[in-house]
């Protein structure tokens, strides 16, 4: 009997998923979803509106979806505040969350995080919920016309909340079961208590992650002399670091320019970035978060990008080869190892969720709320 077994006989054979597994399209493939074409629905709860790059997590085998979240109605209504307690399933325990305006705060599992335009975090199979959002009160039009920005300045923040969100597959078919729903949360002491389960899918290494964008880890350097990327501009480069907390499934980077006469973008004098890993990627996705850039396909033919469009491309697919000015991208890089993950059985699925705040083994009280890692991240 194994120790998860041992904890609760209700989740052996639900430890792993047993679907399908995933393949990533390695054939040359370029998909382009535009701005202007964009759908955004309250998919899942009243306050946010999710933006989906369909055709590019079509394109790709269903593996991997990107979509924005917009905050969108204030957080004193009934309906909307704070979420509940619950996580997020999906396989390789991939979940990428990146700011992008506004403000948030965020509990990971008993721990608050305060977090503004640029914070990264990967947060999958930890308990969690969101805490606090702000709100322009602008109407839904102007609100979704906002700047974005992955500095924190105090313009971009006084904006609504918004962030870019990536899973490792679509998140309807993976389990997200509350565990400890909005009436019976006790703020002096649900918030403060850290909750651990057995329910991980991810590789060896995986971690809740957080990067804050003033960290020197952070910072922006120049590409390395000889790039093939044209701009007016010095073309910066930001590694998110989440190839390795990841468990080796995806590289992250931002690539950007500064606005003409500014220094927006925090730097380090420490050399050249690194773009070495952008050679691992199988296949590559970018958003252009604001700006303009230029790629060209395997074929030689050009793509202009404006803001909020996002390109998807087979390994060789795809070169971006032109920013302009005050130009932010996001850059993700999926990897070989998203290969050896499964997809979650729609029976699986539905158990999981079913169970939901039963699957908690253990509940460990936190002294303050700013101390240690999430325990969840300590079992499996």
């Amino acid at each position: 009997m194994t120790m998860h077994e041992r904890f609760d006989p209700r989740l052996s054979g639900l430890i792993h998923p047993d679907g399908e597994p995933l393949r990533l399209n390695k054939q040359k493939f370029v998909a382009i979803d535009r701005r202007r074409d964009a759908e955004y629905r309250a998919t899942y709860r009243p306050q946010a509106l999710y933006s989906r790059a369909d055709n590019g997590f079509h394109a790709n085998n269903e593996a991997f979806l990107l979509h924005e979240v917009a905050t969108n109605l204030p957080i004193y209504r009934q309906d909307t505040g704070p979420t509940d307690f619950h996580l997020h399933l999906p396989p390789g325990g991939f979940q990428l969350v990146l700011v992008t305006s506004g403000v948030f705060t965020f509990d990971y599992d008993g721990r608050i995080f305060y977090v503004g335009p640029g914070a990264v975090m990967l947060q999958s199979a930890i308990v969690h919920r969101q805490l606090f959002y702000t709100w322009s009160g602008m109407s839904t039009e102007e609100n979704l016309a906002t700047p974005q920005s992955i500095v924190p300045d105090s313009l971009t923040m006084g904006y609504s909340g918004k962030f870019l969100e990536a899973f490792v597959t679509d998140p309807t078919t993976f389990p997200n079961p509350t565990v400890v729903g909005n009436g019976h949360i006790v703020e002096s002491e649900t918030s403060r208590t850290a909750c651990a389960h057995p329910l991980h899918d991810r590789p060896a290494g995986a971690c809740f992650w957080f990067q804050d964008p003033l960290s020197l880890a952070a910072l922006y350097r120049p590409l390395p002399a000889g790039s093939a990327i044209k701009s007016d501009a010095t073309v910066y480069l930001r590694d998110l670091e989440i190839e390795s907390p990841s468990g080796r499934l995806v590289t992250g980077h931002v690539i950007a320019t500064d606005p003409r006469g500014q220094s927006l973008l925090p730097k380090s004098s420490s050399g050249p970035g690194d773009t070495g890993a952008f050679a691992k990627s199988q296949v590559a996705m970018y958003r252009v978060i604001r700006g303009s850039a230029e790629f060209t396909d395997h074929e030689g033919k050009i793509h202009e990008l404006g803001t909020g469009d996002t390109i998807t491309g087979g390994k060789d697919s795809l070169e971006l080869v032109g920013i302009g000015e005050n130009t932010q991208i996001l850059r993700l890089g999926l990897m070989n190892g998203m290969e050896a993950l499964r997809k979650w059985t729609p029976a699986q699925r539905d158990e999981v969720d079913g169970l939901a705040g039963q699957i908690v083994t253990r509940r460990e009280l936190r002294p303050l709320r700013t101390e240690g890692e999430p325990v969840g991240y300590l079992y499996g």
